[in-house]
């Protein structure tokens, strides 16, 4: 096994979960791929034979000695921080997204595809999670896990839970269950007037999510010049609710009443 540093969240998939994941990913030999944290090589080397090409961001100097000289030809191996380079634009497309995710950053990495997705035609990514996180990204409106990232996630993404692994599925074992989902990408769910809006909107509401909206609009809207009861009015909702209740179209249609009046 790999020497594994902390720092970088890093557990190996052993070859059999390894197996259970490519055959998830369903790869085609027309597909060209972008994998996230290689590691090992144990999805990439399962991958490579499979897809057309494939492009894999490693920030492990050590670990990307020891791929390289196992990979084909048809593999681009980057050292670089996912999160702070854009090789991903060197790529052709459509392009499909594969990782088995650092869980220390995985929240950031998925935030990052959604920044790159609007500038680039990602098709999905099928990504290695912290159940909680993919508990996360899966929730509907009204439960407890339901929060930013299900939303914008959801805003622009169909998800699917895949598998769940347990912590021997890697080595060295996580203290956590692991969790592979898929985001399909697809056009924004809903049509947003300003979506930079949107998402701050999101931000600030969620971190108040255990109080009334009319309350939990307060710090958003100060300095708007529109008071959370007026805008909950125009956009019909009520204020006597929750933030967790609010289904995607609700909160797209607050949004606006926000943008509207900047106007």
């Amino acid at each position: 096994m790999p020497f594994t540093r902390k720092r970088f969240g890093q557990h190996f998939l052993e070859p059999v979960w390894a197996d259970k994941v490519v055959a998830a990913i369903a790869p085609s030999p027309e597909d060209v791929f972008l994998e996230i944290g290689p590691g090992a090589g144990a999805l990439t080397l399962r991958l490579a034979p499979r897809v057309k090409h494939l492009t894999a961001i490693e920030i492990d100097r050590d670990l990307i000695a020891q791929l390289q000289p196992r990979l084909p030809p048809n593999v681009t191996l980057i050292n670089a921080n996912f999160l702070q380079q854009s090789a991903i634009s060197n790529l052709q497309s459509p392009i499909r997204v594969a990782g088995n995710l650092p869980y220390n950053v995985s929240s950031p990495i998925l935030f990052k595809l959604l920044e790159l997705q609007t500038e680039h035609p990602i098709t999905d990514a099928t990504l290695m999670l912290q159940k909680e996180v993919a508990d996360r990204i899966v929730a509907a409106p009204g439960s407890a896990d339901y929060g930013v990232l299900s939303v914008l996630v959801q805003w622009k993404a169909a998800v699917t839970h895949l598998l769940t692994l347990p912590p021997g599925a890697f080595r060295p074992p996580p203290k956590v269950r692991s969790a592979l989902v898929r985001l399909a990408f697809r056009p924004a769910e809903v049509t947003l007037a300003d979506p930079a809006g949107f998402q701050q909107l999101v931000r600030s509401v969620f971190t108040q999510r255990r109080k009334t909206l009319s309350n939990a609009l307060g710090p958003f809207a100060e300095g708007t010049g529109v008071a959370p009861a007026a805008a909950l009015r125009q956009a019909g909702i009520d204020p006597t609710r929750r933030p967790q209740t609010l289904q995607l179209v609700e909160i797209a249609r607050l949004a606006d009443v926000f943008h509207t009046a900047k106007k």
